[in-house]
């Protein structure tokens, strides 16, 4: 593989070109720093001084190649100990588009990390040591991926070098993913065999893997259109209000808040708080206009007085009726423990509402840990953790993964996360503390 040179005046975002936010995502050891590091290296996306810097912390660890991990690797504790703890966000360019790419945690007890870094990406590449394919990790990964909804999937068989370049190793890696991604109803899959160390199938492609004759990972990043499917869906209006804005003086009221999702304009009938109204007028930054789009911050204005107020949310007539319980997936961030039946706050879009867990319905893990792909548990023994008996769990604990029963004090019209994407997000927060002990997907 030729090395490429390093460019200078490389570091700056391009903003001119479309951007893909992206994330890497694998166990302890798989590569994953090394395969980020070798993408900024070989699109010529770092400057001159931090490959130096590179040099000298190889050399003085007494390597004979610079260890390009160390471009991501960027806490001192992770540089000491050689692993990534923290999420380490890097923006790159090639002249088709810019990206904007989060480096993940493999070890599993910061799988808060990984799920951070997922939740605002587009795309995921996930790393597999060829020598030891498909593994819990693997499984966690692509799961959280299944149900943040990422359409686009990369898995990188890394380390291809370690086993000689061979095929037959990557077929049968190839099968179990293809196999837990059909299980997981991942519809788009990319598998390519790669060696972040020596560059093979990154960047550019190998000519030591003649038998796949695929893209490179770039290829790939570089011509992919995650979510193109659902882009046909009419998906109407969800405007969560943050602030009622009154003159008594003129009689204005206005519900200022950001379009989460769809569209609306001067005219459109909208229902909020079981009631139907009309949009009277839309006022944005620069004064009156017709419409507003997904992500824009503006002031509403309805044809009629109704009692709304902060968190309440004007949507298009298909807004779901609010309700009091509702099934979501959780992902437990905060070290504090997650107790069933204590008092929690809710946020859902701008509300924010007193609530409790009841009850945990499934673990994910049940999932993670279900039968392999080749049947059974990783060591070839029965997975005990698939028939666990829920009803014993009273709290959830860092990392763990489970679909739960919430109530809620006040009803919100609450929506699933596969209809409405982010609009189905929402927070458990402490009542006490105000830290975020987990975030959730509605059902």
């Amino acid at each position: 593989m030729t090395t490429a040179t390093i460019d200078t005046n490389a570091g700056t975002e391009t903003t001119q070109l479309p951007t893909l936010r992206l994330c890497t995502a694998g166990s302890v050891d798989d590569g994953k720093s090394t395969f980020v590091g070798r993408l900024l290296h070989d699109t010529k996306s770092i400057l001159a001084d931090q490959y130096e810097s590179v040099q000298r912390v190889s050399n003085a660890r007494g390597l004979e190649n610079p260890d390009l991990s160390l471009l991501v690797d960027g806490l001192r504790a992770e540089r000491e100990q050689g692993i990534t703890i923290d999420v380490a966000y890097r923006y790159f360019a090639t002249d088709k588009r810019s990206f904007i790419l989060a480096d993940t945690p493999g070890h599993v007890q910061y799988t808060r990390n990984t799920v951070t870094g997922l939740s605002t990406s587009e795309l995921v590449v996930v790393l597999v040591d060829a020598r030891n394919g498909v593994i819990e990790q693997t499984r966690r990964h692509l799961t959280v991926a299944a149900m943040l909804q990422i359409s686009h999937v990369v898995v990188a068989v890394n380390k291809i070098d370690a086993v000689d370049f061979s095929e037959d190793v990557f077929n049968t890696v190839k099968k179990d993913v293809d196999a837990l991604s059909a299980e997981l109803g991942l519809r788009h899959v990319d598998v390519v065999p790669t060696s972040a160390l020596l560059g093979d199938n990154v960047v550019e492609r190998s000519v030591n893997t003649p038998w796949y004759t695929g893209p490179s990972v770039l290829e790939i990043l570089e011509q992919a259109t995650p979510g193109a499917e659902n882009k046909s869906i009419n998906r109407q209006l969800r405007f969560p209000i943050q602030l009622v804005i009154r003159d008594h003086a003129t009689d204005y009221c206005g519900y200022a808040g950001r379009v989460a999702a769809g569209a609306v304009s001067v005219g459109d009938k909208v229902v909020a708080d079981g009631f139907e109204a009309v949009i009277e007028g839309i006022d944005g930054p620069a004064g009156e206009q017709h419409t507003a789009t997904r992500g824009e911050s503006v002031t509403l204005r309805l044809d009629r007085e109704i009692d709304l107020s902060r968190g309440d949310i004007i949507g298009g007539l298909d807004l779901p009726n609010p309700v009091n319980t509702f099934e979501a997936t959780v992902f437990q961030l905060a070290e504090t423990p997650l107790r069933l039946r204590s008092n929690v706050l809710v946020r859902y879009g701008s509300a924010l509402v007193r609530g409790r867990v009841d009850e945990v319905l499934r673990r994910a893990d049940d999932l993670v840990d279900a039968p392999r792909v080749a049947g059974g548990a990783a060591d070839g023994t029965a997975d005990a953790s698939a028939t666990e008996d829920v009803s014993d769990i009273q709290h959830l604990q860092l990392n763990d993964i489970a679909e739960v029963r919430i109530t809620v004090a006040d009803p919100l019209p609450v929506e699933s996360y596969r209809r409405g994407g982010r609009v189905g997000s929402l927070l458990v927060i402490h009542p006490q503390t105000g830290d975020t002990l987990a975030a959730g997907l509605v059902k």
